[in-house]
C-alpha cells in the first residue's frame, strides 16, 4: 500500500499532462479551422470585421480575448490573401512552470487568392 501511496501523485501528475497536451493539441487545430474559415472569408470579401466573424465562428472553443487575428491582402483579384491567428494557451496550474510555462503560444496563417476586385 505504500507504494501505491508514492507513485499516486507521479500517476497522477503523469495524467494530468496527457490532458494538457491533448487540449493544447484541440486548441492547436481549431486554430487551423478558424484561419481556413478566415481566408475563405478574406478571399470574397474586402471587409475585415467579416473575416474576424468568420474566424471566430470558425473556432468556437477558442475565447476570443486570448486570439488575435490579422489579415493582410497585396494587390488586387488573384492576389494572396492572408490571414494569420495567434492564440494563447493557458496551461494547468499543476504543471505551469514545472513541465510547462504558464501558457503556450499557438500560431497558424492561411492564404488563398481574391477573388473580387
Amino acid at each position: 500500500m505504500l507504494e501505491f501511496a508514492l507513485l499516486l501523485p507521479v500517476l497522477f501528475l503523469v495524467l494530468l499532462a496527457v490532458v494538457q497536451v491533448g487540449a493544447i493539441g484541440r486548441d492547436r487545430l481549431l486554430l487551423s479551422q478558424a484561419a481556413r474559415a478566415g481566408v475563405r472569408e478574406a478571399a470574397v470579401q474586402d471587409s475585415d470585421d467579416a473575416v474576424v466573424l468568420a474566424a471566430l465562428s470558425g473556432g468556437p472553443g477558442l475565447d476570443p480575448a486570448r486570439l488575435r487575428i490579422a489579415v493582410a491582402r497585396t494587390g488586387a483579384r488573384g492576389s494572396p490573401v492572408t490571414v494569420s491567428l495567434e492564440y494563447e494557451v493557458i496551461v494547468a496550474g499543476a504543471l505551469a512552470g514545472w513541465l510547462f510555462s504558464d501558457s503556450v503560444t499557438l500560431r497558424a496563417d492561411a492564404t488563398a487568392r481574391q477573388e473580387f476586385g
